[in-house]
């Protein structure tokens, strides 16, 4: 690895930014090169993409609005606990 490389811990903060297409062209890049040579990293952007879609299939009648502010308390705090 070299030091312009990005570590599993740093993909796992960049993953919404990244899927948002959010990223500069460089870091884009050092991202998708980490993916390409980890395979936790991948299956966790599959993992993430899969559970985007899945939960875009219920109806937002299901979620509390209660629940809908606990989950994004809970994974706002997740990379940093």
């Amino acid at each position: 690895m070299t030091t312009d490389d990005l570590n599993c811990d740093e993909i796992v903060e960049l993953v919404t930014a990244y899927l948002e297409d959010a990223l500069d062209g460089h870091t884009r890049h050092r991202f998708e090169q980490h993916l390409a040579i980890c395979t936790g990293c991948d299956r966790y952007l599959d993992q993430i993409r899969r559970t985007i879609a899945e939960l875009g299939l219920l109806p937002r009648e299901h979620l509390s609005d209660r629940a809908r502010a606990d989950l994004l308390t809970a994974f706002r705090g997740w990379h940093s606990g």
